[in-house]
């Protein structure tokens, strides 16, 4: 195989027209109030800005439940409290995944097609038709809009993907001189790998399926060269470091290296709390098989609208036995379904309920984790359209095989577009009360003195003050504290501020059940504003000056 050429104009095109739809969607979204629905952006928003934005500033504020490079990436653009408050900042990294996710996927396709020699048309037809399934796809369009985490994982994942391949073709083409072989690529893909795993947990279990895969790969083959040997156990212990790092990262900050799985904050700590007795906790749970067919609905549902999804499936299957059984150079391209692996597991046994509109309990819940399988869709049928072309031997059979892939790309599409896109209607349904609730509090909090000091718990409704503009600093949050200081930390400003609220603090906001609003009853503060809405806990702002003389 030639050496790829630097400039690459089908490249360029597809970032350029990637890039469109990435600003186009964001400013109709934002303009309609659309990028900040999803309560995980808002707290992605400002899991970020208090690591600088806050009483007891540092990396310490990124807490343990969410993995920490999103909220990194954020930092830059949400130190502009303009790019803050409107929640922009934190769809910029979304945005730049998602171009980069594009161009890796026809960077994937049209290599691995065309191997070993130059892209022919066929090729390149392929690699568009895999963009235009991924980049057209309305709900990934909405997801990288906003401050949600898929986009950017998609694109380490299709990356760490690209490279690997492009490493075991890379070994392949120089088989006759082993010693030639470089591990660029797959320093390339480790990197990859490891900022996957540092945006997801799906990251953990995408590392260890390539991980397998290069062990497999290597040991059959050239289990006696050193070198190659080496760059494999230096890559192995690259993807082992991130899930080493962090477990050890919550050993030492929460005295428990597993905080982020079982702790108060986790999937499985949410679960049981929401569990009615005699009631199974979601569809799926202890039952591998339901949790699977819940999640390829979900994964259905981010493709298409009705009948439209069991074409989709039908694409999926025909990928597969053709990468199976005929095009063994193809195989690499099975690591784009892992997700298929990962969240039946992650439901089944990972406190982590998938709901959809169209099964019980009738109701959105995640539904958006299906856009993961969203990149195998697209290398599935721009296989089976290059294996179809391939084989065409008029004009007319090489139209209809490009045609027909194209239909049913417009077809499913404007079907998500009739209903709107399911990630989006997840995101609406499940905000409105809260929307309500914090556009109110926000509008009492804006009445609030500009110097004045609040205490709040800032889980569920940091959104309100985002939206009131107030800087977090301004704020005794729960997240002040020192976390090492197990179970509690008695000099801490948060349970000092709890435990005598005049003191600390001009106003305290309390929500119905949350650790202020049980603390503020045993105050006897002078309550100012009590706020109502169905579906959310009652708000009520207090003035913490009137129980004291004293701050």
């Amino acid at each position: 195989m030639k050496p790829m050429r630097r400039s690459d104009p089908e490249m360029a095109w597809v970032i350029a027209l990637a890039g469109c739809v990435s600003v186009l969607s964001c400013a109709v979204y934002f303009r309609h109030g659309s990028i900040l629905l999803y309560g995980d952006a808002v707290a992605h928003i400002n899991i970020a800005r208090r690591v600088f934005d806050s009483r007891t500033p540092g990396f310490l504020q990124l807490g343990t439940v969410w993995l920490p490079l999103p909220h990194l990436l954020m930092i830059p653009f949400l130190i502009s409290d303009s790019l803050w408050q409107t929640g922009v900042g934190g769809s910029i990294p979304s945005m730049a995944a998602f171009v980069a996710g594009a161009a890796g996927l026809f960077r994937l396709v049209r290599g691995v097609l065309s191997f070993p020699a130059e892209p022919d048309l066929a090729a390149r037809i392929a690699g568009w038709i895999a963009v235009l399934v991924y980049a057209a796809n309305p709900n990934l369009v909405y997801l990288q809009a906003t401050a949600m985490t898929e986009a950017l994982y998609l694109a380490f994942f299709i990356w760490a993907v690209t490279f690997f391949n492009e490493f075991l073709q890379q070994r392949s083409k120089t088989w006759a001189d082993i010693s030639s072989v470089t591990p660029r690529s797959l320093v390339k893909c480790a990197i990859c790998v490891t900022a996957a795993e540092l945006t997801r947990y799906d990251g953990w279990f995408l590392g260890a399926a390539i991980g397998v895969a290069a062990l497999v790969t290597f040991f059959r083959s050239e289990p006696g060269n050193l070198k190659i040997r080496r760059s494999l156990m230096k890559f192995v212990l690259l993807l082992a470091a991130v899930p080493a790092l962090w477990l050890t990262y919550n050993g030492i900050i929460y005295r428990n290296p597993l905080e982020f799985a079982n702790g108060p904050y986790s999937a499985r700590a949410i679960e049981q709390k929401t569990a009615q007795p005699g009631f199974p906790p979601h569809p799926g749970s202890r039952n591998l098989y339901t949790a699977g067919i819940y999640f390829l609905k979900s994964a259905e549902l981010n493709v298409a609208e009705g009948y439209w999804q069991k074409l989709w499936v039908g694409v999926l299957l025909a990928g597969s036995v053709l990468i199976l059984f005929f095009a063994r150079r193809l195989r690499t391209l099975l690591l784009l379904w892992v997700p298929l692996l990962f969240y039946p597991f992650s439901v089944a046994y990972g406190a982590v309920p998938v709901f959809v509109p169209v099964w019980w309990p009738f109701s959105f819940y995640n539904v958006r984790y299906g856009v993961q399988l969203l990149p195998a869709f697209a290398v599935s049928m721009a296989v089976v359209s290059y294996f179809v072309l391939t084989s065409a031997r008029n004009p007319t059979a090489k139209a209809v095989a490009v045609s027909l892939p194209l239909l049913l790309i417009a077809g499913s599409y404007a079907s998500i577009w009739r209903e709107q896109p399911v990630c989006f209607r997840e995101a609406w349904v499940n905000s409105r009360t809260r929307l309500a609730v914090e556009t109110e509090l926000a509008r009492q909090l804006k009445m609030l003195p500009a110097d004045s000091t609040i205490l709040m718990y800032l889980g569920d409704h940091v959104g309100a003050v985002q939206q009131a503009g107030i800087p977090l600093r301004r704020l005794i949050q729960e997240g002040n504290h020192r976390t090492w200081k197990q179970p509690i930390d008695p000099d801490g400003l948060w349970e000092q501020a709890l435990s005598d609220p005049a003191r600390f603090a001009d106003y305290v906001v309390a929500m119905a059940g949350d650790p202020v609003a049980m603390q503020a009853s045993t105050q006897g503060l002078h309550s100012l504003v009590k706020i109502h809405t169905t579906g959310q806990p009652e708000a009520t702002i207090y003035s913490a000056r009137s129980s004291s003389g004293n701050r």
